[in-house]
């Protein structure tokens, strides 16, 4: 299967980057090279990009798409995590932009034998990166009731997430969840069957918050924002395409934490903490998909971008 993915907010983020031909940038979830491509277009041969991510098939679908700029394109497979690591090690000092566009691609959602889909049966697995030994299934059968009720709740956000975790637990006593399709039955047994059919497929909030620990999607956002801040240049900026809540979240209280740090009590006069603004915040609101790009492509429907610049 051929690997295709809508770029989502693609004119708004090349706006916000603000690319300077000379410039240096990273995109650390490549994908299928949508983004990149514009970006590595309007780079002279002095600018360079750095794409980075952890899908086998997104490196290739990224490789054949970039070719036309392969003198001034940079590929690696890793997690963004690593990012700035891998940079480092590759004698790079700092970026002038860096784009993250989270959440799962169109590939990986249509490609069935990839598990991560409830339209399909087939192998619960649900890993970016194929190299990882977690997989959903492992997760789905192994990970405690009380584990489950909590990631189907906050990453989920089901408010029937005790029920499903409980059918869960009961079912795989029985016999092992193996398959997406098995775990859709067994969601949709866990609701009331007058709400099953309301706000689309109710297996999508369990898949979901299952694929988000599964790739420890929200540990890893928190965990690297701070230190891609920092490896910006001065006047550079991060964009982050969110498509989950908490992921706004995570990124809305990060950006305002290093636009202004200090943690000195309201009634102190001046500061005292010495803690030092890194930047400013951009986007006070979100940038939202605009309702053409609503009509061509329902997957952008819960994008959000925010962007943040290093002073």
């Amino acid at each position: 299967m051929e690997f295709k993915h809508i770029s989502v907010l693609l004119n708004e983020v090349i706006e916000n980057l603000n690319i300077k031909p000379d410039g240096i940038y990273l995109d650390g979830t490549l994908g299928g090279a949508g983004h990149s491509s514009c970006i590595a277009e309007k780079l002279s041969e002095k600018g360079h990009l750095y794409g980075i991510d952890q899908d086998a098939d997104a490196i290739n679908a990224a490789s054949k798409r970039l070719e036309p700029f392969s003198n001034r394109v940079t590929i690696i497979r890793d997690n963004y995590e690593n990012a700035v690591k891998r940079l480092k090690e590759l004698g790079v000092k700092g970026v002038d932009g860096i784009l993250l566009d989270l959440g799962v691609s169109s590939y990986q959602l249509d490609e069935a034998d990839r598990g991560f889909s409830y339209k399909e049966d087939r192998p619960l697995d649900m890993r970016m990166d194929q190299r990882q030994s977690l997989t959903a299934r492992d997760i789905v059968n192994e990970w405690s009731e009380m584990e489950l009720y909590h990631i189907i709740r906050d990453y989920g956000e089901d408010k029937f997430a005790k029920n499903i975790a409980k059918h869960i637990c009961i079912e795989r006593a029985k016999k092992e969840i193996e398959t997406t399709g098995e775990l859709d039955r067994i969601v949709h047994e866990s609701i009331p069957a007058k709400l099953r059919t309301k706000g689309g497929n109710p297996s999508k909030r369990t898949f979901q918050a299952i694929r988000i620990a599964c790739n420890r999607e929200l540990d890893v956002l928190q965990d690297s924002l701070d230190e891609m801040i920092d490896f910006l240049n001065p006047g550079g900026r991060i964009c982050i395409i969110t498509f989950h809540s908490l992921e706004d979240r995570i990124t809305k209280v990060n950006f305002k934490r290093n636009e202004n740090p200090c943690t000195c009590p309201p009634e102190f006069p001046v500061c005292v903490c010495g803690k030092k603004s890194k930047g400013k915040v951009i986007t006070r609101k979100p940038i939202l998909p605009s309702q053409e790009e609503l009509d061509n492509n329902k997957r952008s429907a819960s994008a959000k971008l925010r962007v943040f610049e290093k002073i």
